[in-house]
């Protein structure tokens, strides 16, 4: 693995690495001096200035505030629900009844159901906290999407103004074990895989979640300007995690500046439409509660942030895929010029265009089905729904992303053909007589 004989093989029979979606063929031959201080003259000062962006903009912890115990701003502890008891519904909800006796609407059905049938009577007992050990009854209706059953763990939030027995309330279950299983499943599965380029994607994976937490977040939080924040977090995650995963050397910097680039341009074309289609980025009970909060936020900055954090994992594919595809044609072909490596490496990433534009237009259908299902029971029409901000915002996304994936194939591309092409005279000077001799010796063998 330390020598350089791999390479060998890899010239002697290299016609059938011609493929760019395998990240990684082994590694990359070393360019020259002089191109790498060409490299180092660009991603030197920016790798400085996210660096002084971090140092400047990095916040003390989030800023302390007043819970208001509506939706996630509540006092939360974990419980366990003790046992379940069927009881008549009419004996414990003989206050829900119907003003006029109108069942036609949501809130009138709801109300009779409430009058019918056995409901589930939990005790439950709570297990952290300064009242560990206390124990409520939550009234659970035949009809709820969620039904309780002894020893199921649960969260219950905590309203300390309210009437003593009603302080606590049952808001979700626990999924801490699964979650926790599946996450193991998917570390085991990506270092049964990668091996060491696997172990060293989870390392990254957990830094990229590192500066999440306790930058980005924050810092929007105490009022930086989320677009700036964004864009120095997300460069501090490109370039931990490019180098990280794939190695310092001039392949994974061409990478970098392809995907900088193209982060520089989602940010500039989402902007532009966010503001001239007046997206204000506050469309929901969640972000209208960040919103009250904090007022000082801007929401539609944040908005834009989300766009190009949500761009930035898709773009380093495509970008190290271009890039990994390119030099491995100049391996397979060292005599291709700029041109002919451009023509080979557009056509491998126009297949790749194809599959993660499908992949990032999906995958936010996918998120967004809830409510367009919604807008598909009150029979919209294609331009209503498009037009509404919700489903707007949605769109603004994904086509700004699209655009800024798409962007960076011939980009990145170019920039790599341009880079391994004009480091060529040096990797031949570098040729020693004995690979030579095996090149030869193969050439022999093939005649036979």
């Amino acid at each position: 693995m330390t020598s350089p004989e791999p390479h060998l093989p890899r010239q002697h029979g290299g016609h059938g690495h011609g493929h760019g979606h395998a990240h990684s063929h082994g590694p990359a031959a070393p360019v020259s001096k002089h191109l790498r201080k060409v490299i180092a003259a660009v991603l030197i000062p920016f790798s400085t200035a996210v660096l002084v962006g971090l140092v400047v903009l990095w916040p003390g912890g989030a800023p302390a505030h007043q819970r208001t115990g509506v939706g996630f701003d509540r006092q939360t502890q974990q419980a366990k629900v003790i046992k379940v008891d069927k009881v008549d519904c009419k004996s414990v909800n003989a206050g829900q009844t119907t003003s006029n006796g109108d069942t036609s609407t949501a809130e009138g059905q709801q109300a009779r159901n409430a009058q019918r049938g056995l409901c589930g009577k939990a005790t439950v007992e709570v297990t952290s906290g300064k009242e560990k050990g206390r124990t409520f009854t939550e009234i659970v209706q035949p009809d709820s999407p969620r039904q309780l059953h002894a020893g199921q763990g649960v969260i219950v939030a905590y309203a300390p103004d309210a009437p003593h027995d009603l302080q606590y309330s049952v808001t979700d279950v626990n999924r801490r074990l699964p979650m926790a299983l599946l996450a193991g499943i998917f570390a085991l599965a990506v270092v049964v895989v990668g091996r060491l380029r696997g172990v060293m994607a989870l390392v990254a994976l957990v830094v990229s979640f590192a500066v999440l937490t306790l930058f980005i977040l924050p810092a929007v939080l105490q009022g930086s300007n989320p677009l700036l924040v964004a864009v120095v977090g997300a460069s501090a995650i490109m370039l931990i995690a490019l180098y990280m995963c794939h190695g310092l050397s001039a392949r994974t910097s061409v990478a970098v500046l392809g995907t900088l680039v193209s982060l520089m341009l989602i940010g500039l074309l989402g902007s532009l439409f966010i503001g001239w289609a007046s997206l204000t980025g506050n469309t929901d009970d969640n972000t209208g509660l960040i919103h009250g909060l904090y007022p000082n936020i801007d929401m539609s900055g944040l908005l834009l942030a989300g766009v190009i954090i949500g761009s930035l994992g898709v773009l380093d594919d495509v970008t190290v895929t271009q890039t990994s595809a390119v030099w491995e044609l100049h391996e397979a072909n060292p005599t291709m010029g700029p041109r002919g490596l451009y023509r080979a490496g557009i056509r491998i990433g126009r297949d790749h265009i194809a599959s993660v534009v499908n992949t990032l237009v999906l995958a936010y259908a996918g998120a967004a089905l809830p409510l367009l299902l919604l807008f598909s029971i009150a029979q919209s029409s294609v331009g209503t729904v498009a037009n509404s901000e919700l489903v707007a915002e949605e769109i603004v996304r994904t086509l700004v992303g699209s655009i800024g994936l798409v962007a960076s194939v011939p980009l990145t591309t170019a920039l790599a053909a341009l880079v391994v092409s004009a480091d060529r005279p040096a990797a031949e000077a570098r040729r020693s007589p004995r690979s030579s001799a095996v090149r030869s010796t193969g050439g022999h063998r093939r005649k036979k």
